[in-house]
């Protein structure tokens, strides 16, 4: 029997961008997460299946990515955009020919070598569909396939219970349209939760839609069919966090004995029947800082590529990271080649720090513990281009002991299922662990139009409107579909961070206004029961534009309309 086991979780999203920009922000940021993670990462783990390593990773994929994968948009666009990046390489191996720059020639190689295999892969190998790619390695047990939110709202701080029931609701109906089963996990949003009880939002007077008694995250997932999700370190244990997104002057220290074992998953909240129990499994941040840290983890290695660093005009990258903190002018060129084997030291450095984790639990407990390493998938290829690489030394080095084994969350729930049960305190993985990084001065502007948006759409739903007149309903999903993309965290992340901030105040204030526009054409329309030629096309415009979730469901409000904010279930969802 192994001593225990660890589950590499590898959470992949991206905002909606079809329609909304290419270059530099938009759908080029769709066609590199595919380029450079999505086609690599499943070409990785099918040659591991073939060699018979056992990957059995858990992946979530949010429901707003799944839809883009499927776009024309970019079924059309990503092999053009492959070309266009094989042809760039062309370009630098002629020039780096004339200037005698041996190193960044090779590499220019390399680069049009990547994108062929790409778009090689992607039209022959996956038939030009990644969701039946990864539903493919999903049945052959090579992976477990997760859900999230369904455009990725920030659940925490979303004014209604019905607005969350709508975002978990629809994630798992698209989940189950795409793959054929419900899913049984959930990543929730930036690993964000809250506890039942009263709750106002952290800033600022609350409408009075929002001052009720509100159902725990765990209430919300339990109705909706799902078993467990993943929570941040120190909602379990406060003594320890690592956020991804803080930098860190000193690497944290994990000297010290946990109060709570991280390494086990937890029931959340009131007692329930078995049924109707949502479990938390728990991530490791000490392989977090290994792996997310550019400061004292792997992908600050020298020898790695350094991904700030591009080429114009053509936008590839040629130097290797050098040093953490030294100047751009300063990077060194890459070698393709150092930048592998360091992959395999890497590799085997996460496994052996694994083992001892793993082993101390085990020591303690006398029970396989379970590492969660969870991470962005986006990580592994576009963020560290030789991220990949290192998934796969990882499970060469797995292969060579027998202590620790690989599984998903759902293999471990279903051999050690939760035998305890905890409360667990509101908050994220994000900088602080709180909220930080989503309300805060510079974005609490944008929740002054959410809360509002989400009573509009309850009170519409509340009053039957849509149930018979087909125009109604017409109207009234599209404008679900603009409250969905509003309340995408991506803008406040965005607005926060500054790497984006004009595109992600356009995009939010774009989705804003559409709101309130088909809100106005539902108005007029209720009144005379007829829209205006203009009206039409303008609608048709929206649609054609935000064309997501096609046949979306009204239900996945009006199940929770008539209750409001209350924490009770409604009938059809009850847990105990």
């Amino acid at each position: 029997m192994a001593k225990g086991y660890i589950s590499i979780v590898l959470h992949s999203h991206l905002p909606y961008l079809i329609h909304h920009g290419v270059w530099p922000h938009g759908l080029d940021w769709l066609h590199e997460a595919a380029a450079e993670t999505y086609v690599p990462l499943l070409g990785m783990i099918e040659a591991a299946d073939r060699r018979g390593l056992k990957a059995r990773f858990s992946i979530n994929l949010t429901p707003v990515l799944l839809e883009q994968l499927l776009h024309p948009t970019f079924l059309e666009s990503f092999p053009q955009y492959l070309e266009v990046k094989a042809a760039a390489a062309r370009r630098d191996q002629n020039e780096f020919l004339a200037l005698g720059e041996g190193e960044c020639l090779e590499q220019a190689r390399q680069w049009e070598l990547h994108y062929r295999d790409v778009e090689r892969r992607f039209v022959e190998g996956f038939g030009s569909n990644l969701v039946a790619a990864f539903s493919r390695l999903a049945e052959g047990g090579q992976l477990e396939l997760m859900t999230c939110a369904a455009t990725h709202g920030y659940v925490p701080l979303l004014g209604t219970d019905a607005s969350i029931n709508a975002q978990v609701r629809l994630a798992v109906a698209t989940h189950q349209k795409m793959f054929g089963r419900k899913p049984r996990g959930i990543w929730l949003p930036e690993c964000g939760y809250r506890p039942a009880g009263r709750w106002e939002p952290p800033h600022g007077e609350a409408p009075p839609l929002l001052k009720r008694a509100r159902a725990g995250v765990e209430e919300i997932l339990a109705a909706n069919g799902l078993q467990y999700f993943v929570c941040d370190t120190h909602l379990l244990d406060r003594t320890v966090q690592f956020s991804p997104y803080e930098k860190l002057a000193q690497p944290p220290r994990f000297d010290r004995p946990p109060e709570r074992s991280p390494y086990r998953p937890y029931f959340v909240g009131p007692p329930r029947r078995a049924a109707g129990q949502v479990a938390a499994f728990v991530r490791d941040p000490q392989t977090g800082v290994q792996v997310w840290s550019g400061e004292h983890g792997y992908p600050g290695d020298a020898n790695y590529l350094d991904f700030h660093k591009k080429r114009w005009p053509t936008g590839l990258r040629y130097w290797q990271v050098t040093h953490p903190k030294i100047d751009l002018g300063g990077k060194q060129p890459y070698s393709r080649t150092r930048a592998v084997e360091r992959t395999r030291d890497h590799a085997r450095h996460f496994v052996s720090l694994t083992q001892n984790i793993l082993r101390a639990e085990w020591a303690r407990t006398g029970r396989p513990g379970i590492l969660v390493a969870a991470f962005d998938a986006e990580l592994f290829g576009h963020w560290w281009f030789e991220g990949p690489e290192f998934l796969e030394h990882v499970l060469e080095e797995l292969a060579l002991q027998s202590e620790i084994e690989t599984i998903s969350l759902g293999g471990y729930f279903d051999l050690y299922p939760p035998d305890a049960r905890i409360d667990l305190p509101e908050g994220s993985w994000g900088r602080g662990g709180g909220h930080e990084m989503w309300w805060n001065a510079d974005t609490e502007w944008t929740w002054r139009d959410i809360y509002p948006a989400e009573a509009a759409l309850l009170e519409l739903i509340s009053s039957g409107v849509g149930k018979v007149d087909p125009t109604e309903r017409r109207l009234l999903q599209q404008l679900c579909r603009e409250l969905l993309l509003l309340e995408s965290s991506d803008w406040q992340f965005l607005i926060s961070t500054g790497s984006a901030r004009d595109y992600a105040e356009k995009r939010f204030r774009t989705h804003r206004d559409w709101f309130l526009e088909i809100f106005n054409m539902l108005a007029g329309y209720r009144e005379c029961k007829q829209l205006s030629g203009a009206a039409s096309e303008r609608l048709a415009e929206i649609e054609a534009t935000d064309s997501i979730f096609a046949d979306l469901d009204l239900a996945i409000y009006q199940e929770w309309a008539a209750t409001g904010n209350s924490a009770a279930m409604p009938a059809t969802g009850k847990v105990g």
